[in-house]
């Protein structure tokens, strides 16, 4: 090797070893300058001791199984929404091996013929759940419950009709040779009668009039966007209706003379007023409701430069209103005290 190699050589190795003590220098030198705020590291959540991931583990299972628990408590409190023993004529078939619901068949074939809802459940062999049922359910099931409104809007269900009921779900458990709970008829019909009474009583609708001052009509355009700005759409029905979360109905306005608005007609028709409704038995809270039925009506007249008036064209101040609250809230009460509350899948299957 010559010398100039040599030299060379040497250089790049005394290059190397400045390199490495220049950066072991700087090193220490910023680890006494910021050591300090790290003698007493936070642990890492990726890091745990096994102690603290087990504890953190075992909370987390008391958790989940908290929220399940109240998950299934949940569930086994709104199995059976669609029946109940107040409202329904509830059969009970236990069955001796799991079966598909097509051994319901005779029940699906007249389902429409009774006049009232017909609702099912069947308990899922493999899961044990309650489930509900239609024609084309497919898992098998040990067990049944059935049930036949006993009243609606209509009126309460004809004797004639419960009669078929039981005899198709007799003649069902019979052939089945299963376990089959069937009540009395003549109970029932009784229930039905007095359910019936009930609804009539509490079944009421509350309306606001909106009347514009002497002989001006509201034009159908002008209705369209101010109930739009508002958030009401107009339905099939051929009223304006302010939709919930779900799509049910918390207030409706409809023509006065209660001609259905059309959408092809708007531009062309003119009305005398307008009514905002509320189906009392229909909403959560009925009382509550009215108190915001009554601050949209307030708005709407004002966008239409219109009153708020009752039936008899009787301006409506603030006594007159609370004095209609009044009466919602006797209706709310009854309603409660009757164990149907407002709103609920029970009341909106009654007042269908």
């Amino acid at each position: 090797m010559s010398e100039l190699q040599i030299g060379l050589l040497s250089i790049g190795i005394l290059l190397v070893v400045a390199v490495y003590l220049y950066g072991f220098w700087q090193q220490r030198s910023y680890r006494n300058k910021f050591g300090s705020s790290y003698k007493s590291p936070h642990e890492d959540a990726l890091y745990k001791s096994n102690s603290s991931a087990a504890d953190a583990l075992l909370d987390e299972e008391v958790t989940a199984l908290g929220r399940n628990e109240t998950q299934r408590a949940t569930i086994v409190e709104n199995t059976f929404e669609l029946l109940n023993a107040e409202t329904d004529y509830v059969v009970s078939i236990k069955l001796k091996a799991p079966l598909g619901s097509d051994v319901l068949a005779p029940l699906w074939e007249q389902r429409f013929d009774f006049g009232k809802s017909v609702n099912a459940y069947g308990q899922n062999a493999s899961t044990g759940n309650w489930e509900r049922l239609i024609p084309e359910s497919l898992p098998a099931y040990n067990a049944f419950k059935i049930g036949l409104q006993l009243a609606d809007r209509s009126g309460p269900v004809s004797e004639i009709r419960l009669m078929s009921f039981h005899d198709i779900l007799h003649d069902i458990g019979e052939q089945l040779q299963a376990d089959i709970e069937l009540p009395s008829v003549a109970e029932a019909i009784k229930l039905s009668k007095a359910l019936d009474e009930f609804c009539a009583e509490v079944d009421k609708m509350i309306g606001l009039n909106i009347l514009p001052g002497g002989d001006r009509l509201l034009f159908g355009s002008e209705i369209a966007q101010v109930a739009e700005r508002h958030g009401l759409k107009l339905q099939a029905d051929g009223a304006f209706h302010l939709l919930n979360e779900q799509g049910l109905t918390l207030f409706s306005l409809a023509n006065l003379d209660n001609t259905p608005f059309q959408h092809h007609t708007l531009t062309q028709v003119r009305v005398k007023g307008l009514t905002l409704l509320l189906d009392v038995a229909r909403v959560e809270r009925p009382a509550n409701r009215f108190d915001e039925m009554a601050v949209l009506a307030r708005e709407l007249a004002m966008d239409l430069r219109a009153g708020l008036v009752d039936d008899h064209r009787v301006s409506l101040g603030d006594a007159a209103i609370a004095q209609i609250r009044e009466q919602v809230a006797a209706i709310e009460s009854r309603m409660l005290a009757g164990k149907i509350a407002p709103g609920s899948t029970q009341a909106l299957r009654l007042f269908a």
